[in-house]
This record gives C-alpha cells, sequence and structure tokens, in this order.
C-alpha cells in the first residue's frame, strides 16, 4: 500500500463526521475533493471503507480498523509535533555524550549543573579509552565525546576547551618526593606504571621522552587509571597522569606530585564530534556550555589542584 498522510486525514474527519458535507468545511475542502481522496484510499486498499445506505454513511469492517489506524497515526503526529516543540525549547531531550576514563571526574562535575539546569533531559554517558571513543564516533553512536587530542582520519571536528597538564606523581614515601627538583635523567631510572599502548596520555608521554631523547622503563602497563593510581601509591612504581584525575588522592595525600623539570607535559581536553553531524538541540547547548559557560565549575575543580602543582615545585 502506499497511503499518505493526506488520504489519512481526510478519512479520519470523514469517519467522524460521517458526512461528506461537513468533512468538507472542517477540511477547507471543496466536497468533491473530499471524496476523491477517500476513493483513492479505496483503491489502495482495494476494498470499500465507506457504504451508503440510504441517505447515510457507515463504515464498513475494514473501514473501522482504517478510521482506528488513522487515529493513532493522527495522534502520534501531533505527539511528535509537542515533543519536538519541547526539545526545541530544551524541555526535554536525550543527551549521548562519551568521554575519556581520564576526563570522567571533571566531566560528572559538568554534568550535574548541566543537568540541574536542564532536568527534564535524560543522559547517557559512556566511560571508556580511547579506541572505543574513536569506535563510537566512526559508528555516530554518540553526539559529543570529551577526550584527548583526536588523531587524524576520522573525519572528526574538535575544540579545545580545558588545559590537561600531566604530571608526574609517586607515593609520599618515595624518595623522588623529598628532592626540590628532579631532573628528567633521575627520573627515566624509575620504573614506570603506564597506560597501554595507544593511549593519548601514553601517546603524549612517548612523544616528549622520545623529544629528549630519552627513554624509560615502563614496570606495568594498565588499561585502567584507577588501577595504575593503586599500584603507585602501593610503591610498585612511579606515573604520569592527568592532574585532573588525582583531586581524591592529592587531597588524601595518597599521592603527592613529583616536580620534575619539564613537567607539567601540558595538553588539552577537546569537545569532538563527527564532521558533519547535526547535533540535536540539547547537544548543541551542552556543547555550547562546554565552550562557554563551564568556567566556574572548571575553576572551582582545577583551583585546588594547581595549588597541590605549585606547593611541589617550592
Amino acid at each position: 500500500m502506499n497511503l499518505t498522510f493526506r488520504q489519512l486525514k481526510v478519512f479520519d474527519v470523514v469517519a467522524r463526521h460521517l458526512n461528506y458535507t461537513k468533512a468538507a468545511k472542517e477540511l477547507h475542502l471543496s466536497q468533491p475533493a473530499v471524496s476523491m481522496q477517500v476513493k483513492q484510499l479505496e483503491e489502495q486498499v482495494d476494498t470499500p471503507l465507506i457504504e451508503k445506505l440510504g441517505k447515510k454513511l457507515y463504515l464498513t469492517d475494514v473501514g473501522m480498523e482504517m478510521h482506528n489506524y488513522a487515529r493513532s497515526t493522527m495522534q502520534q503526529l501531533i505527539d511528535l509535533e509537542e515533543t519536538i516543540g519541547q526539545m526545541k525549547t530544551l524541555q526535554q531531550g536525550h543527551l549521548k555524550l562519551a568521554v575519556a576514563s581520564t576526563a570522567n571526574h571533571f566531566v560528572i562535575r559538568l554534568l550535574a549543573r548541566f543537568a540541574n539546569a536542564h532536568p527534564k533531559i535524560r543522559i547517557s554517558l559512556e566511560v571508556t579509552n580511547r579506541s572505543s571513543l574513536l569506535d563510537l564516533l566512526d559508528k555516530n553512536e554518540c553526539d559529543l565525546v570529551i577526550m584527548g587530542s583526536p588523531p587524524d582520519g576520522h573525519n572528526l571536528m574538535s575544540l579545545p576547551f580545558l588545559e590537561n597538564p600531566l604530571v608526574v606523581v609517586a607515593c609520599p614515601e618515595h624518595r623522588l618526593i623529598a628532592k626540590k627538583k628532579v631532573t628528567l635523567k633521575e627520573l627515566i631510572k624509575e620504573e614506570f606504571i603506564i597506560r597501554e599502548e595507544g593511549s593519548g596520555t601514553r601517546s603524549a608521554i612517548e612523544r616528549f621522552f622520545a623529544g629528549q631523547e630519552l627513554a624509560f622503563k615502563t614496570k606495568l602497563d594498565m588499561s585502567n587509571n584507577r588501577a595504575i593510581k593503586h599500584a603507585t601509591e602501593e610503591g610498585l612504581g612511579v606515573t604520569i597522569v592527568s592532574m585532573h584525575t588525582l583531586e581524591l588522592e592529592l587531597k588524601a595525600k595518597t599521592l603527592k606530585i613529583v616536580n620534575v623539570e619539564g613537567f607539567p607535559i601540558y595538553r588539552h581536553w577537546y569537545v569532538v564530534q563527527r564532521e558533519g553531524k547535526r547535533l540535536s538541540p540539547i547537544a548543541t547547548v551542552f556543547k555550547d556550555y562546554i565552550m562557554e559557560g563551564a568556567d566556574d565549575v572548571i575553576e572551582e575543580f582545577t583551583r585546588p589542584l594547581y595549588q597541590h602543582l605549585e606547593q611541589s615545585s617550592r
């Protein structure tokens, strides 16, 4: 069947009135035009929908079923129109966001403030590694991604919105903590606990040491940032992580920043989307919020972290 919205709408009105003249008046059409639409609909289903007995119109059994579906379709379209209107005014909507595991802590803060301002929206949050983030973008399974610098060749649009310092940390009892300044040559004598091959953090670290013509010794590599920090707390080695992942550990004094020459390594966090993707209204507003309106949340989060960084350099 090749039914049209116009045919269903006309039939719905005719079926309610069972009178072509009244239906034509409601639809602001001529009576022949209304009759023609019903006739074309009957031709599509190849069976009568309305029968005339004496001077009255009646729905056939098929006509009754068609009227039920026509009413349901009309109501769904009305609901759709209302939903779209609400989404445009941000009364509701579904934000699909994916973030790098190292960005999770501060992104949750941003989302909490954003969700409070838009209480009727629904948020799906995927926290995963760099490879999975790129896969989600390739498959168009999320609106936006928050991650480190994305690679070339994936047809992505990215904008930096927050500085991301990578720092050297160790357990409080580690010998390097007592040193006022640690040289890179001293640092590379240590055993490193580090992210897995292919992670953005590891790639940045490898580029940094390669630029200094130095190599570091890897004791453990892990895909879980929390496990890396726990291993470092237990004294298994030193690590280099985003300062933004250290809020709880620095506050609890289970890890301390080592003052190393050339550190922090400064990277950036990016908000990323597929090139050409048309964002939903709520995703557009969230992106604008990140780029322009989240300064207070970010400053509140980063201020104590930078204080720890300053203390380590004294």
